[in-house]
């Protein structure tokens, strides 16, 4: 009797002990920044000894991540909207690390959970992608809770209802992603390398997020200017993924002496460059209207001003809610100092909120000046011409309404955008901008042609969407800044003691 007693004894603990680490585990449902720093063995002797936790950029991720868990407030039976993050990124940052932590989160933090994990090729995913889920399931704290091996990872004893998969990629596998589905609890999947996993993988994965708490994290370098993974970090399907862009120069795990060695060696604004350092697509065709090279040009410039020069805004109106209504500001060549000011399409659809978001940029000063001049976007069946009247009615006289299409002041040029846009190609010769991704892909996506009277015509938002690019609003806020010439500022006026000189 007495050993079975000590058995009896021995798991009697160890169910205590499994209880008090659910106990623990489960407050960091909504905390996977906290999960990360808490359940790994930081600073302990061991892979982790010369570590104290994630970096920046994956800690600024895992606190969003949070936040959105928090805000949807899933309740177990009612599906809420899926949580969708993209991380485009330059090489050695720490992607595959942070993948094993989100899927060690959900599964450590959501029972009966059900996850997809792929990859670009079967090497990638075997040998990094899955491998970096395996090692740091070894190292958390639950790992007692789960068996992994090469082609599952589980909680013991629920195989097939509380699992995590690696599946290839290949398109004719792509049915193997339909049918996940986790009502009660999370179905989630992990794209690596995203930018070369085939456009049907994501139409299928589409189904699985459907019900229950559902997520989906892409992670690559954009070595493509096409397809899905483009579409969704730069492109027209942006707006419904939270994306980062992370240069490789800014992780604490970069080998920084081998990147300024690839800057020298191919230059800044090389393809290479872009995709395996800065986490940008390779640029754009040779039809694109401007060139990569005047806007990175444009970036690096310092921006200075004259003391009479006026400061001019633009604001362009989103056309639903996909894009943004975004206002830009310039004064001279100074089109950085001030930041932008962005709303959601659908925050936009209230009215007398953009027109009270306006009249307060026009009775503010930014750096101790007023706007000299608006002008809005009031093409077509926008909310732009009634916005710009009730600014003037409530007395901002420098208020101007601009029809896209409407006549430009240059024959040779077919309507008001392309003019807008031509003056701003001219000035970003000389003019300084901020280092924004939303700006850069904005600013080079836009192709030319020539109507039938050989007039110069920029491509059409609706043509840029068919092509998978987002309306660039950024873009067009700027470029609203060159609808017309605006006037200096007056000069102070001269004292009445002050003599003219001789010279008059």
């Amino acid at each position: 009797m007495a050993p079975a007693h000590r058995a009896e004894t021995a798991s009697d603990a160890d169910e205590q002990i499994n209880a008090e680490l659910a106990d623990f585990v489960s407050q960091f449902y909504d905390d996977p920044l906290g999960f990360v720093v808490a359940c790994y063995p930081w600073g302990e002797p061991g892979p982790l000894e010369q570590f104290d936790g994630p970096d920046t950029w994956q800690r600024e991720c895992l606190t969003w991540i949070g936040e959105q868990v928090r805000a949807r407030k899933f309740d177990g039976v009612s599906p809420v909207e899926p949580l969708k993050a993209a991380i485009a990124s330059g090489h050695g940052i720490g992607k595959s690390t942070m993948q094993a932590w989100l899927v060690n989160w959900i599964m450590s933090t959501r029972p009966y959970c059900r996850g997809t994990v792929t990859a670009n090729t079967a090497t990638q995913l075997d040998t990094k992608t899955w491998a970096a889920i395996q090692h740091w399931a070894k190292l958390c704290l639950t790992a007692p809770w789960f068996e992994i091996n090469s082609n599952r990872y589980y909680y013991k004893g629920q195989r097939e209802n509380w699992f995590c998969a690696p599946q290839s990629c290949r398109e004719e596998n792509s049915e193997a992603f339909a049918g996940q589905h986790a009502a009660s609890s999370t179905s989630f999947y992990v794209f690596d390398e995203a930018s070369a996993i085939a456009d049907a993988i994501y139409d299928v994965a589409q189904g699985g997020v459907t019900d229950g708490e559902p997520m989906w994290f892409l992670f690559g370098n954009p070595t493509r200017s096409s397809g899905a993974f483009h579409r969704c970090c730069f492109g027209s399907e942006r707006h419904r993924w939270k994306v980062w862009c992370i240069d490789s120069r800014e992780s604490k795990f970069t080998n920084k002496t081998q990147i300024a060695e690839w800057v020298t060696d191919y230059g800044e604004d090389s393809d290479f460059v872009r995709v395996r350092v800065r986490g940008l697509p390779p640029k754009a065709s040779d039809l694109q209207f401007i060139g990569h090279q005047l806007v990175m040009d444009a970036q690096k410039r310092s921006a200075f001003t004259l003391p009479d020069e006026p400061l001019i805004a633009g604001l362009d109106l989103a056309r639903g809610g996909s894009d943004e209504c975004v206002i830009r500001f310039r004064r001279g060549i100074d089109a950085r100092t001030i930041p932008p000011i962005r709303l959601t399409g659908e925050q936009a659809r209230d009215s007398m909120k953009l027109v009270s978001i306006a009249a307060d940029v026009l009775e503010r000063r930014f750096d101790g000046q007023q706007v000299r001049a608006l002008f809005v976007d009031a093409t077509g069946g926008s909310i732009g011409g009634p916005v710009a009247d009730r600014l003037r009615q409530l007395g901002h006289r420098h208020v101007y309404d601009v029809q896209f299409g409407g006549e430009s002041p240059e024959p040779t040029i077919a309507n008001m955008r392309a003019y807008m846009w031509s003056k701003l190609r001219d000035w970003l010769a000389r003019g300084a901008i901020d280092a924004s991704p939303d700006l850069e892909i904005d600013l080079v996506g836009p192709g030319y042609g020539h109507d039938k009277q050989d007039r110069l015509l920029l491509e059409s938002k609706e043509s840029m969407k068919k092509r998978g690019l987002d309306s660039p609003d950024d873009g067009d806020a700027l470029a609203l800044t060159f609808a017309q010439v605006v006037a200096p500022r007056p000069a102070a006026p001269v004292a009445s003691n002050v003599r003219p000189s001789a010279w008059g």
